[in-house]
């Protein structure tokens, strides 16, 4: 009897700690019930994705609202909820400074999407494919760093959510999902570079002709978006001239994800047509002397450039009698 006393006087009545522990025990309880049916109802069928988002949004949804009752409960001398929360937000905003710029960076990253789990993304000097979304920092599958062309590193980094106000964030395929990548060959001067960049054109058409007309599609989704435009979505070789030779840049468009890959497979079709043409070869850096009298062009050798300008000298005239 006395334990039943004890109960309805301070528990069940809401009088003393006791009651405040008890019914905050009872709310914690009921939302984690709420929480598992919810994700029980929702989570059937779908996909891994679709099931990712969805545990974040009911974590995202039901936990507040459980800090929200829990704190009604031990705070019922205020009038209102609003009350408490405007003094707690004046305690944390002194308190907790660096946390609530992550809060809004959080909630920044959620209404406009500048990325989205399984982007790969870059900011600041950090590269990688996002793998999580949380309130305080989001976490990244590293690529590059000591890894050549963008393959992963195997690290996992978190980014406060912050950083989204301070730093530049770039999405490797957000609106157009392509990125263009260039690759540098490099030939003598005495090769035939025409035929060369023939070559050239042609490997990369073989390799990145899908990949254009994909492009088209995509970029005419993007348009509607973003004010991307593109004229030529083709593959195509720049020529240049270098130091030590004739620089053919292939440019072309290619997944983010299979930039090395289509590097591979192009530079072992470069290696094995340039094989079979004799008059072609790649340079590097060499030490050479250079004689114009026995190698240059016959208009630039001395005794041309001396009969031009009325220079040479008659032997027969300064030949002694």
């Amino acid at each position: 009897m006395k334990t039943w006393n004890y109960l309805h006087d301070y528990v069940l009545t809401g009088q003393g700690p006791e009651a405040k522990l008890f019914y905050s025990l009872l709310a914690l309880v009921a939302f984690w019930i709420v929480r598992r049916i919810t994700l029980a109802l929702m989570l059937r069928g779908r996909e891994v994705q679709v099931q990712y988002r969805i545990r974040k949004m009911v974590a995202y949804i039901t936990w507040p609202l459980a800090f929200l009752v829990i704190g009604r409960i031990w705070f019922a001398g205020f009038e209102a909820v609003s009350t408490y929360l405007g003094l707690l937000s004046a305690g944390l905003a002194i308190a907790l400074q660096s946390p609530l710029v992550n809060l809004a960076g959080w909630a920044f990253i959620l209404w406009r999407q500048p990325f989205k789990v399984g982007d790969r993304i870059q900011i600041a000097d950090h590269r990688g494919d996002v793998i999580d979304q949380r309130i305080f920092m989001f976490s990244l599958v590293e690529i590059g760093n000591w890894v050549d062309a963008d393959q992963s590193s195997g690290r996992v980094l978190h980014v406060p959510n912050g950083k989204i106000f301070s730093e530049v964030l770039a999405n490797y395929g957000q609106g157009f999902q392509y990125i263009w990548n260039e690759i540098p060959v490099l030939l003598t001067f005495e090769s035939d570079w025409r035929t060369a960049k023939k070559l050239l054109l042609e490997l990369a058409n073989q390799h990145g002709a899908s990949i254009s007309n994909a492009a088209q599609q995509q970029l005419r989704e993007a348009a509607k978006k973003y004010m991307i435009f593109y004229t030529t979505l083709t593959p195509t070789v720049y020529t240049s001239v270098r130091d030590s030779g004739v620089l053919l840049t292939i440019r072309y468009l290619c997944d983010p994800r299979k930039r090395r890959g289509s590097e591979q497979e192009i530079w072992e079709a470069i290696l094995e047509a340039f094989a079979r043409h004799d008059h072609i070869d790649f340079a590097y850096p060499t030490q050479r002397f250079y004689s114009n009298e026995r190698e240059g062009k016959p208009g630039t050798r001395p005794e041309a450039i001396f009969s031009a300008g009325g220079h040479a000298v008659d032997e027969d005239r300064v030949r002694p009698d």
